[in-house]
């Protein structure tokens, strides 16, 4: 929707960053209900966090549609490099859930430092319709048809127990990543409570400073922006 104001939070979680993290969340939540997880993260991996409500959600205006979805991230994607002057390389997309499906896009579109996929979908036809074997033209967020356009590293991570979006659709996204390290599959965990698992802050740690090799005041800030759908 052409002139939506799009609610973005720059979380300065420390002084050096690594990287800054361009976070696309989950389905039911928003800003406020996610800034202390954005800080928490932070601060325990060394970067940044950008965060965005989606049109619709939260203060953001507009109405929620896959079409502003992409305009969302991509009008944060510009604010983060001209308001904030972050660097491409220096930026890390980590979509979660419908978060997944913008991150994909934009990463498909872009070279930029990294990208991480929190219990990914291949498309919206395959969760609700688990046999489906083909993207079908009326099919919503084919990110399965996207993710070997994208030429930056990505860390591929989802529950085995996942009853929102299957174990199936990790596996498939991270076997259709030309350039996907080593991903993390947390046995037992659902679509909500992988963060709550040792192993995820572990990975998290070791793919920024392990997999990704580079150099890179514990505050939030607000910003608005405009999507241009």
């Amino acid at each position: 929707m052409i002139g939506s104001s799009i609610i973005g939070m720059y979380v300065r979680a420390t002084a050096n960053p690594k990287y800054t993290i361009l976070f696309s969340h989950g389905n039911a939540v928003d800003l406020g209900q996610m800034s202390s997880f954005y800080l928490g993260l932070g601060t325990r991996i060394n970067c940044n966090i950008f965060s965005y409500d989606y049109s619709g959600y939260g203060a953001s205006t507009g109405k929620p549609s896959e079409k502003n979805l992409y305009a969302d991230i991509n009008a944060a994607w510009l604010t983060l490099r001209s308001k904030y002057g972050v660097s491409p390389d220096k930026i890390i997309l980590y979509g979660q859930s419908i978060g997944t499906v913008p991150s994909v896009d934009l990463a498909s579109r872009y070279e930029l430092g990294a990208v991480i996929l929190h219990s990914p979908l291949m498309s919206g036809m395959r969760v609700a319709f688990p046999n489906t074997k083909r993207t079908w033209f009326f099919d919503a967020f084919p990110s399965i048809d996207k993710v070997p356009k994208i030429n930056s590293p990505v860390l591929v991570i989802h529950g085995t127990e996942d009853d929102v979006i299957d174990f199936s659709h990790g596996l498939a996204i991270y076997e259709r990543c030309t350039r996907a390290v080593e991903p993390l599959w947390v046995e037992g965990a659902g679509h909500n409570d992988i963060e709550l698992y040792c192993q995820y802050l572990e990975r998290l740690k070791k793919f920024i400073s392990v997999d990704l090799p580079a150099s890179g005041s514990m505050a939030a800030s607000t910003t608005t922006t405009t999507n241009q759908s």
